[in-house]
């Protein structure tokens, strides 16, 4: 998370783009940036299983990242336009990769964006995300920095979010997921996962920065940050 808040600020100053994609090791609970963990989830729980925890510097609902592929997108805001117009870029690029790897991947209808209290962020899709079959295949927010934005996803690979479900204070949501393999109807690796996603976002062009960036350095500028439970349980 330090790292991709550190290349949005990269944007910001350059005014080059940059696309990431990874794994978490160990896994990891993220929270949205706006999302009431406090209120929502059993921290105590949480810490009793001894569980990772963040709080992702977008917006959005919990993940819990496990057997997934995450992208970032660091870019200038003119590149791809309003907030609408580069969810619906982005998204469209994914259901291209998927449908590569064999699933039935679209865009789903435009409904009501659930609230940021509603529970895990696959309980449920919003209009525009990509589904398969009707179900949740990637999660996505976004945040916007002066004339850059930052946007997270999460693909599941493979399993579910019940572990969400699980360290949910009081009812949670039905949940509303599905997993790539289990879509494709065969096992996807995160790397050929990721090598269908940057395929397809070649179509994007060639403005794209190499990452010459010195990870460990940027980290730094924002790692006190993530670290700190103050702010993984603001709120």
């Amino acid at each position: 998370m330090a790292l991709d808040l550190a290349l949005l600020d990269e944007v910001e100053r350059r005014g080059e783009g940059f696309v990431r994609l990874y794994r978490w090791e160990p896994g990891c609970l993220s929270f949205g940036r706006h999302e009431p963990a406090l209120r929502r989830y059993n921290r105590d729980l949480i810490e009793r299983r001894g569980l990772d925890t963040v709080r992702r510097p977008t917006g959005g609902r919990a993940v819990w990242h496990a057997r997934e592929l995450t992208y970032a997108v660091a870019a200038p805001v003119r590149w791809f336009g309003t907030l609408a117009e580069s969810y619906r870029v982005i998204h469209e690029t994914l259901v291209t990769a998927v449908t590569r790897l064999g699933a039935p991947a679209e865009i789903a209808e435009a409904r009501p964006t659930p609230g940021v209290g509603a529970g895990a962020c696959f309980a449920s899709p919003a209009g525009g995300e990509v589904v398969t079959r009707g179900r949740k295949l990637v999660g996505s927010a976004q945040l916007r920095q002066g004339g850059a934005f930052l946007q997270h996803g999460s693909l599941l690979l493979d399993g579910d979010q019940r572990l969400v479900a699980e360290l949910t204070l009081g009812p949670a949501p039905v949940s509303g997921e599905t997993s790539l393999s289990l879509a494709a109807g065969r096992s996807v690796s995160d790397r050929e996962a990721a090598d269908a996603i940057a395929d397809a976002v070649r179509a994007w062009g060639n403005q794209w920065s190499p990452f010459d960036v010195d990870p460990q350095a940027m980290v730094q500028r924002h790692a006190a940050r993530f670290h700190d439970p103050a702010w993984t349980w603001a709120r």
